[in-house]
């Protein structure tokens, strides 16, 4: 008898691994640190480059015109960043569960200094500006808020749901003075409980009249909202386990009561019926029901922090454009992502075309890095952090002519 169940129980795990290994054989380089350290081969900002090498040597490779720097190092797990009120870069290291402060000295990063800890997965943070001291932090349990001009522990604003997959949540304040926090799902691909995840929420900054902002969305890890037309703006990462192509991550306009389709939807109202096994009248995957993508993206790219280039200090091919951030696949045969991109947009918002931005964190022997929060500002520079490599990666425009 114990042979036979120890044969069922061999059997068992050989099935899973037959089932998996298609979509897990390329996950070694998201899980593995990094393969080399990139702060050997980008230069500190405001410093030569390391001896032996030049621009052209750099491992990230970017249009001509910018250069990119290592603004501050030894960041683990670094996600979310924000400006506060005296010119400081406060980052979010998620995995650590701190806040850091660095503060800026000409440019450069001067000391840094861990501000709030033990916190349960801080992810997003965001400044309110009307009172531009207090910071609201998003864990995966409860909205925090404190006042960073004493010396105080943060105090919790409302509870927020926990446990599953996906719970880095982000938040930001939106141009009608409401914060908005958006939830992933618990899951791959499943029918929530808690009608609270997968959705994106809003509220008053004291708690009060916490909604539902909008549904449907499996994971969207970070929004913005355009400053062209004032629409809110989400990256989101679609489901596993049904290839290396399929289905599509996205780039989402998220609109008030609308539902973007997970789990039964995904891309352009594409039927998942490999959950859904439902007979419907109509197609459930089809507007006015359910919204569609406005741009698909390769699969598994895993798109995080997104951001609008401003007319200011950028080049003018540029004004419109979105930036994001592929933190790169886990659950691919081949690795794709590990890379900024540039959605070509133009006045009106029209999607116009995807290309790099900067690239090379995927390398044959592993990734250098995995690029996640994008910070940027008018003038012709940019923040971006990486989780993997622990740094804040500095982007600055070099040719200023028109």
């Amino acid at each position: 008898m114990k042979k036979i169940a120890a044969l069922i129980f061999i059997l068992a795990i050989a099935g899973i691994g037959i089932y998996f290994w298609p979509n897990i054989r390329g996950a070694l380089f998201a899980f593995l640190p990094p393969s080399a350290d990139i702060t050997e081969q980008i230069p500190e900002t405001g410093k030569e480059p390391p001896p032996g090498t030049n621009n052209t040597d750099f491992p990230l490779r970017l249009p001509p015109g910018f250069d990119i720097s290592i603004f501050a190092k030894d960041i683990p797990g670094a996600r979310d960043i924000a400006f506060g009120p005296d010119g400081a870069l406060w980052v979010s290291q998620t995995s650590e569960g701190k806040i850091a402060r660095i503060a800026m000295q000409d440019g450069r990063a001067g000391e840094r200094k861990t501000v709030y800890t033990n916190l349960n997965r801080p992810h997003g943070i965001t400044f309110d500006y009307r009172e531009p001291q207090v910071l609201y932090i998003a864990t995966a349990g409860e909205l925090l808020r404190v006042d960073t001009a004493k010396a105080q522990a943060p105090a919790r604003v409302i509870q927020l749901p926990s446990g599953g997959n996906h719970n880095y949540y982000s938040l930001r304040f939106g141009p009608d003075g409401r914060l908005y926090i958006s939830m992933g799902s618990t899951c791959n691909v499943c029918v929530e409980q808690d009608k609270r995840r997968a959705t994106i929420y809003s509220l008053n900054p004291d708690g009060s009249d916490f909604k539902e902002f909008a549904r449907g969305l499996r994971n969207a890890p970070f929004f913005t909202w355009s400053y062209v037309d004032g629409r809110m703006w989400a990256t989101e990462m679609g489901r596993d386990l049904l290839g290396d192509d399929t289905p599509p991550d996205e780039i989402n306009i998220i609109e008030q009561g609308k539902n973007y389709g997970w789990p039964i939807c995904y891309g352009k109202n594409i039927h998942d019926t490999d959950f859904d096994k439902n007979t419907y009248i109509r197609n459930p995957c089809m507007e006015p029901f359910e919204t569609p993508s406005f741009v698909d993206l390769p699969a598994h790219s895993a798109p995080l922090g997104l951001g609008f280039i401003p007319e200011e200090g950028w080049p003018e091919e540029y004004w419109y454009d979105l930036l994001v951030a592929y933190h790169g696949s886990w659950n691919r045969t081949t690795p794709t992502g590990y890379k900024v991109v540039r959605i070509k947009l133009d006045a009106k918002g029209n999607f116009e075309g995807i290309e790099d931005f900067i690239s090379g964190w995927l390398t044959p022997d592993g990734a250098l890095g995995r690029p996640v929060g994008i910070l940027i500002q008018p003038g012709g520079t940019m923040y971006i952090s990486d989780d993997s490599a622990g740094v804040i990666y500095k982007v600055v425009r070099t040719v200023l002519t028109e």
